[in-house]
């Protein structure tokens, strides 16, 4: 090849490399003018592939002031969507609204629903029957959309030395055939019950049906007005038992978790295990067993539902929205991270 070749040759690739680099530069210039993406953000920002599922892919999501309320195991959950919500969502205005007189819960939520007070409520518990007779004299149905899979924990002060309780025996401490922790195979120390009032809480409602099984509590039980000051008495008294959503219980510091079982030494944690001692809170806390809750090995689990008003107006575009953008990866996530099971 001779030298005059070569340098025809030569002359040829950079001229082709100076083509493709002018076509790549004028590529990168007009995405970057067509799409709003400055030059730096390619070059120092990573771009983030968007979720399948994310509050933003949810259609229909009406416009507007819409009120909601009910349960208080909620309130975690509230925290974490809510403000997410309204990022992507500005326009779709939540407001948590709490009964004028009674006490918030499930069934206040679902009465305020009832009485045109909510858009939509956060339940506990299913639906009951004479609801769903009220709202059809009303003219319209009421939905449970079910988002997340919740458990009961049963707290005790940490010095109780019990390996855990069957539902037979904790149904017989809450109707007071029970009342010596001795019986249970425990120390030789009167067991004092505490509990939320059932028209105050579905909590309380789930547990009445499902571990009561129907029957009422025992004169022995002593009623309490919130969750915060009975496990305060919960960890001030070594006789004490009380119960509640397991996000509520098992991460606490000041008292233990029991587990339970529907046979006797088969006992299922409402915590991962290894169970972390009281000491090392809160720098270390117990998490809640998952898996134990998803596959129903725990045997006290239920959902979290919300309940739509099936009118046709906005309060049912509202409801089944709020309900679609909790079914989301993201929205499962944040129940997650808010202490709760996901669903899916």
């Amino acid at each position: 090849m001779t030298q005059q070749h070569r340098t025809n040759e030569t002359k040829v690739l950079v001229l082709t490399l100076a083509i493709t680099l002018g076509l790549v530069g004028g590529l990168l210039w007009w995405f970057s003018h067509s799409y709003g993406i400055k030059g730096s953000y390619l070059t120092r920002t990573r771009v983030e592939t968007p979720s399948t599922d994310t509050f933003s892919q949810i259609p229909d999501v009406p416009t507007g002031l819409f009120s909601y309320g009910g349960s208080t195991t909620w309130a975690p959950i509230r925290q974490q969507v809510d403000s997410a919500v309204a990022i992507v969502w500005p326009k779709f205005q939540l407001r948590y609204t709490e009964p004028i007189e009674a006490a918030p819960g499930s069934g206040t939520g679902i009465k305020m629903l009832l009485g045109n007070q909510l858009a939509f409520a956060q339940s506990s518990r299913a639906v009951k029957p004479e609801e769903n007779e009220q709202a059809k004299k009303l003219g319209f149905a009421l939905k449970e959309i079910p988002v997340a899979i919740d458990g009961i924990a049963i707290a005790v002060h940490p010095n109780l030395n019990l390996p855990g309780l069957t539902l037979t025996q904790l149904k017989d401490i809450y109707t007071g055939k029970v009342n010596n922790w001795e019986q249970l195979g425990g120390p030789k120390l009167p067991i004092t019950p505490y509990s939320r009032r059932p028209e105050d809480s579905g909590t309380i409602e789930f547990f009445e049906e499902n571990v009561l099984s129907g029957e009422k509590f025992g004169s022995n039980v002593q009623f309490i007005d919130t969750t915060t000051n009975a496990l305060k008495e919960v960890a001030k008294n070594p006789g004490t038992i009380y119960y509640a959503s397991a996000p509520e219980v098992v991460g606490q510091c000041s008292v233990k978790a029991l587990p339970l079982g529907k046979q006797p030494n088969k006992f299922i944690e409402p915590y991962t295990k290894p169970y972390i001692p009281l000491d090392k809170c809160p720098k270390q806390r117990n998490q809640l067993n998952t898996e134990a809750f998803q596959t129903g090995d725990y045997p006290i689990t239920r959902r979290l539902f919300v309940i739509v008003k099936q009118n046709g107006q906005a309060d049912q575009q509202a409801g089944e929205a709020y309900a679609n953008l909790l079914l989301t990866d993201q929205g499962q996530e944040l129940i997650a991270k808010a202490g709760f099971v996901r669903l899916r």
